[in-house]
């Protein structure tokens, strides 16, 4: 099989991924095309072997034919990491230069794209709830995987995920303790039910769907890293379309609008966390 062991010829797999591509993009409209190729091309590898096929073209009929597959594709493709209070300088940083402009709008959006399974859409919550901000958010949570998105619907993740996530909440600037905020029992820890009220989950792709509009901050992290640059800059694109003026965006770790088209239009906040603002 390909994904176990035998050796894999790079043009063959290439052509290959293309068309699983293409199978994807014209029978549902999800494009793939920019995505990182290492990256999909690892994954699609992956499912391969999960389920015991010999190609990665062997994909194709049950893409096409068997009803609900593409949403187990595509669930084997996104990819889904993330923790509680995940880069913690990021959520101080945020505190320090945006929650003061939050506090001027009666009323704001923020829109976490590429939620995965939520940690980081609640540790937003959690500080806007500590800062009296909460009350006035609407948080908009999108991802294209749809069982990390019903993860994230729930709010229940391990309770050692939420002890691992402790020290990053207090780096963050949090008040309390992490764990206040959850229901804890059999092993599982799920999150206060006042923190998803002002909360919308929907399945949403950044890379062909349209813009969330008026939003104070986008929230975008560990998500540019698996796209071409051409991609990359649609992307940014279409969350400068989505802000307000002035508006911000937070990205990852390891990225930048230094070298994206669109980044000339964001001045940088605070560079280690990653943070910038609509000029």
């Amino acid at each position: 099989m390909a994904g176990q062991g035998s050796v894999i010829d790079p043009d063959v797999l290439r052509i290959e991924t293309d068309l699983v591509v293409a199978a994807l993009y014209q029978r549902y409209g999800l494009d793939f095309r920019q995505y990182s190729r290492a990256s999909l091309e690892r994954r699609l590898l992956g499912l391969v072997e999960k389920l015991h096929l010999q190609h990665v073209t062997d994909l194709i009929p049950r893409l096409l034919h068997e009803p609900g597959f593409v949403d187990r594709m595509v669930n084997g493709i996104a990819v889904n990491v993330t923790e509680p209070f995940r880069d913690p300088e990021c959520f101080s940083a945020i505190r320090q230069h945006v929650f003061p402009v939050l506090r001027t709008y009666p009323y704001f959006k923020i829109w976490h794209a590429g939620c995965a399974s939520g940690e980081e859409v609640y540790s937003m919550a959690i500080l806007l709830k500590e800062a009296g901000l909460l009350d006035r958010a609407q948080i908009y949570a999108t991802d294209i995987n749809t069982d990390a998105l019903a993860r994230a619907r729930d709010g229940i993740y391990p309770v050692e995920s939420i002890a691992r996530g402790e020290k990053n909440y207090l780096a963050a600037g949090g008040t309390g303790r992490l764990a206040d905020y959850t229901l804890q029992q059999y092993g599982s820890a799920r999150f206060d039910s006042s923190l998803r009220e002002n909360m919308v989950f929907s399945q949403h792709n950044v890379v062909s769907d349209e813009v969330f509009g008026e939003m104070v901050l986008v929230m975008c992290r560990n998500v540019l890293i698996y796209f071409e640059r051409e991609l990359q800059n649609r992307v940014i694109d279409l969350f400068q379309r989505s802000l307000v003026h002035r508006g911000f965006i937070a990205l990852g770790a390891k990225e930048s609008l230094q070298h994206i088209t669109g980044g000339a239009a964001f001045e940088c906040l605070d560079r280690p966390a990653r943070l910038y603002r609509a000029i």
